[in-house]
């Protein structure tokens, strides 16, 4: 098959491309602009295109398909070439839907936890030899991309995001998998550039849940009441399956979780990840992992990339790298560390890097979600805020939204810089939580800092 991407710098969207290359189709991309790690990636496969921008002469009727990126505009040159030509147009999802037609899906869903989740499933499966199509959105140790898909694989484990699926289809992604095998691990309002209120948010994981296979099942989190009104509510035909945070105990910063042998030493911490591991341990069970063989695999899960990922580690001091921005996913990762490292001071700095967390009205939102770090430290550009033509978001503001009054706030990069370096670490934890880089910080050089 002959497949063309539009806008195939994206993490996801060039990932599948690698999957589709290396499952023998022949691949061709545009896209005006490609970062690292995408651009090697690419490159090494002979995938990266010799020029950044459009060009409609790429798109020709022998193509059997076209998949359209979100970071495409929907009067992209190339796309309306291919409209023209009546070139087949697919989503990203709507085209992992079609290369698992004829599988077993299962989706894991949900506003915080499914990339840990999902990785910690493949982690599993992986360890016991168990082959499966993917789709995860983190680098996995052990896994050479974060897509796989084959002719003969029986399941497909997929990531199930609730942003949309394209430019000119404005679908939430996991509205259109289907799945077989279905979980539900949160809903905390988020993405309120497309969806403005949280009833409207909350829809989406009604729409989700009526989308299972009649005959499927969903595994949702008992814990979490949104999640169980909206499965409780549901008509459709499926079995519902509950789980709920397992008994864990903590000892000199070592979580044991508790198992029918005993307890056992796991490397990731945290109530919202032991949540995350039972979820895990269900989807595995149906299918076909027993219990026994999920604890012996789990015990070596280091986390997925980003995600409470340790970046740096001296004699008393440690740091972590952690994807955390929406409110409640701040909160339960800054808990999370202050419950770990108990007589160790705790410095929290949270990037506001997102349209959601830049909004002015949505602020609110993180009231107290800093309130159990030692130190709490937010960091935003105003500049980003002007890129995403929003409000002026101004320091008393963020100090008000949350409700903490020795807050320190940064807006220039050089400043927060300083201040990090210029930081005693002795027994601390330093937690950087963003969806972007602090305006540029060097996480090598940091790691120094934290080390020496």
């Amino acid at each position: 098959m002959k497949i063309h991407f539009i806008a195939i710098g994206g993490s996801a969207m060039h990932n599948l491309a690698l999957a589709l290359e290396h499952k023998g189709y022949k691949i061709t991309g545009s896209d005006d602009v490609i970062f690292e790690p995408s651009k090697g990636r690419l490159a090494a496969k002979g995938l990266l295109p010799e020029s950044f921008g459009w060009f409609t002469d790429k798109i020709t009727a022998d193509l059997d398909a076209v998949i359209l990126g979100m970071h495409a505009k929907p009067d992209n040159p190339e796309l309306l070439k291919a409209q023209e030509l009546g070139v087949t147009i697919y989503s990203y999802p709507e085209f992992l839907y079609e290369q698992s037609k004829n599988k077993t899906r299962v989706v894991i869903g949900g506003s915080h936890g499914k990339t840990t989740i999902t990785s910690m499933i493949l982690h599993v499966l992986n360890y016991h030899g168990k082959e499966v199509d993917f789709m995860v959105g983190a680098q996995l140790d052990g896994f050479d991309r974060m897509v796989h898909l084959t002719e003969e694989n029986d399941f497909i484990i997929l990531e199930g995001d609730e942003y949309l699926s394209s430019p000119i289809d404005r679908r939430p992604k996991f509205h259109l998998y289907k799945p077989n095998i279905a979980l539900l691990s949160g809903i905390a309002w988020d993405h309120i550039n497309v969806f403005p209120t949280f009833e409207n948010y909350v829809e989406q994981f009604k729409i989700f849940v009526d989308s299972i296979v009649k005959g499927g099942s969903i595994t949702y989190n008992s814990e979490d009441p949104e999640v169980v009104k909206v499965v409780e509510a549901s008509e459709n035909p499926i079995r519902k399956l509950e789980y709920k945070t397992p008994e864990y105990t903590i000892e000199d910063g070592e979580t044991l979780l508790e198992t029918p042998e005993g307890p056992m030493p796991i490397e990731v911490f945290g109530k919202h990840n032991l949540s995350n591991l039972a979820g895990a341990k269900w989807i595995c069970q149906n299918i076909g992992i027993d219990e026994d063989d999920f604890y012996e695999a789990i015990g070596t899960f280091k986390g997925a990339s980003k995600r409470l990922e340790k970046i740096a580690q001296g004699k008393t001091s440690v740091a972590y790298k952690d994807f955390a921005h929406s409110p409640s996913k701040v909160a339960a990762t800054t808990k999370a560390v202050k419950e770990q490292y108990t007589s160790r001071k705790v410095i929290a700095c949270l990037e506001l890097h997102t349209y959601s967390s830049l909004n002015a009205e949505f602020l609110k939102e993180y009231s107290g979600a800093l309130d159990a770090a030692d130190e709490a430290v937010v960091f935003y550009s105003p500049d980003a805020v002007k890129i995403k033509q929003l409000d002026e978001v101004t320091e008393e503001q963020i100090a008000n939204a949350f409700n903490r009054s020795n807050l320190k706030i940064y807006t220039n990069p050089v400043a927060f810089k300083e201040y990090l370096f210029k930081s005693d670490f002795n027994n601390s934890v330093l937690l950087l939580m963003s969806s972007g880089n602090y305006g540029g910080l060097d996480f090598n050089e940091l790691k120094e800092v934290v080390e020496r």
